[in-house]
């Protein structure tokens, strides 16, 4: 295999789609919205996938035991908002350069659909479990800036700590060095969970600036599965609670 291998399904005609890119992450938050979007446009059609010696060498096995060579999948989705051209997949390249090559390869597939916007989607952690969920942005110019900040998203000196790695950073880097306006969503979250909440935060700036309807069930229920989870590790870590008087009564 070459170092990319890029396969074309379809070549539908789309007018000036968003690029909206939801790979995994920080809290799963990118790849949480990308796999949403998908399950609520059931019309979402599967138009490339890009292979990469840069992925993980391995193979994901499906429910029916086939299985599938690691790989990043564009969708056209049509929605009454705009049209987007959804990037998601398992994984993100192993190293560095990976990294930077691929980004410029999803970059081409961007631009032969015209894309004019872009969106990198993804997690800020806390490093602390939360109840309110803010939305911290990340944009290639200041109109951006102010569009998002009307919509509630929070642009914060030095944050996230470190920069924003991976493609979400370098669709940044690059987008802007192709003259594509970019922002980064970043929904916070503790960073140690896959955090629905979080990605339904993100999701819900992001339909409002492109205006789109889109549910929110099958997120809803995956955040109360979460709460479940955090709720019995919380357990976990006060330990065994000493009975008390009135419960020792009741032993023996």
């Amino acid at each position: 295999m070459d170092e990319f291998d890029v396969e074309t399904y379809a070549d539908p005609e789309l007018d000036a789609p968003v690029l909206v890119e939801g790979l995994p992450g920080v809290g799963h938050v990118g790849k949480l919205v990308a796999e949403h979007l998908l399950e609520e446009f059931e019309d979402a059609e599967l138009v490339r996938r890009v292979y990469s010696e840069h992925f993980p060498p391995q193979v994901a096995v499906d429910d029916d035991g086939t299985t599938t060579m690691a790989c990043a999948e564009f969708h056209a989705v049509r929605t009454d908002g705009a049209d987007l051209l959804l990037l998601s997949g398992d994984h993100q390249a192993t190293d560095a350069p990976g990294h930077y090559r691929l980004t410029d390869r999803f970059l081409d597939v961007a631009e032969a659909f015209g894309v004019e916007r872009a969106f990198a989607l993804g997690g800020v952690p806390t490093g602390e479990l939360i109840e309110e969920y803010a939305v911290v942005g990340a944009a290639t110019d200041d109109e951006q800036v102010e569009e998002l900040e009307d919509a509630g998203v929070e642009f914060r000196e030095d944050e996230p700590a470190g920069g924003i790695v991976g493609v979400s950073g370098l669709l940044l880097g690059l987008g802007e060095r192709r003259d594509i306006p970019t922002a980064c969503l970043m929904g916070e979250t503790s960073g140690y969970l896959v955090d629905p909440k979080s990605a339904r935060a993100v999701l819900e700036v992001l339909q409002d600036v492109i205006e789109f309807d889109v549910g929110y069930a099958s997120l809803e229920d995956r955040a109360e599965e979460m709460e479940e989870v955090i709720k019995k590790i919380q357990e976990m870590e006060q330990g065994p609670q000493t009975p008390s008087d009135e419960d020792l009564r009741y032993i023996g």
